[in-house]
């Protein structure tokens, strides 16, 4: 998908940061200055179901038994890069944009971003950051909340 194109048709107004390339929202987020709490990463989850995007802080890592219990399927596991590029064959290997929906995807997002006012993530590029209410997102999106994620491993 093509972000940009994607809010701009949804009339939804957003803010590209250009930034050095980085390979995870934990470095994204260091290299722009910005919080990893204030930064979403996005990851893909194959269920039983089939595939789930999960969104959360970039400073922590997916529960896969809450995000499991959330989607209502008996398990959740993290997808491979090659299943990755499998579904969203229009992004940079391990970029994947929030929109779970433009994948034909249920899209989870952990309770901790609705804190805030804006949501900042990688585009579908490894080199651009997209920030925009998070009001917006959740009104485009339309995803489930729920508490998805635990601390992780800080870089």
């Amino acid at each position: 998908m093509n972000v940009q194109k994607y809010l701009m048709e949804k009339q939804v107004r957003y803010e590209v940061i250009s930034h050095n390339a980085t390979y995870d929202a934990q470095r994204m987020s260091q290299t722009m200055h910005i919080s990893g709490h204030h930064v979403a990463k996005t990851v893909l989850l194959r269920t039983p179901a089939g595939f789930a995007v999960a969104v959360l802080p970039a400073t922590n890592v997916v529960d896969l038994p809450a995000a499991a219990e959330a989607l209502t399927v008996s398990t959740a596991e993290l997808a491979t890069e090659q299943e990755l590029a499998q579904h969203c064959p229009d992004c940079e290997l391990g970029a994947l944009p929030p929109f779970g929906s433009q994948y034909q995807m249920q899209t989870l997002v952990d309770e901790k971003l609705a804190e805030d006012d804006d949501i900042v993530f990688e585009g579908t590029t490894h080199n651009e950051a997209i920030k925009m209410k998070f009001g917006d997102f959740s009104n485009l999106e339309k995803p489930i909340f729920a508490q998805i994620c635990v601390p992780g491993v800080t870089h």
